[in-house]
C-alpha cells in the first residue's frame, strides 16, 4: 500500500497509510485484491463461487461495505456455499452469498514471488 498509495481510496483524508486500520478497510482490501490477485465478474450463479473466494457487498441504506469468505460448506438446500463474514456480532457462517448487492468477487493465492 504505501509503494502505490494513489490507487487505494482517499476516502479517509489521509496523507499516507494508516497501519493500525488500513488493512480491515473494505474499500481498502477490494484495491489490494483486484492488484495482487484474480478479480473477477459479478455473477448471480452460485456455481462461480468457490471455497477460498473472497466476496464483498454493499449493505443497504448508505451502501456499507461488507467483506466475506467463501467456505467449503453447502446452503441447506446443498446450491451454493456458505460465507464467513462479520457484520458486527462476530464471526458467522451463513447463507448469506446473495444476500446483499455483490460489489465484488475476488481470489487471492498469496504473496507473489517477487
Amino acid at each position: 500500500m504505501s509503494a502505490d498509495f494513489g490507487r487505494f481510496p482517499g476516502k479517509w483524508g489521509l496523507a499516507e497509510p494508516d497501519p493500525n486500520i488500513d488493512h480491515r478497510r473494505v474499500l481498502n482490501l477490494e484495491v489490494f485484491f483486484s492488484l495482487e490477485g484474480e478479480e473477477l465478474a459479478g455473477s448471480d450463479d452460485a456455481q462461480d463461487y468457490q471455497p477460498g473466494d473472497i466476496v464483498t457487498w454493499r449493505l443497504g441504506l448508505g451502501s456499507r461495505p461488507h467483506i466475506g469468505v467463501v467456505v467449503d460448506r453447502k446452503s441447506s438446500d446443498g446450491s451454493r456455499f456458505l460465507v464467513v463474514h462479520n457484520v458486527g456480532n462476530g464471526p458467522e457462517l451463513d447463507d448469506v452469498l446473495f444476500g446483499y448487492e455483490i460489489a465484488g468477487h475476488y481470489r487471492y493465492y498469496g504473496p507473489a514471488s517477487r
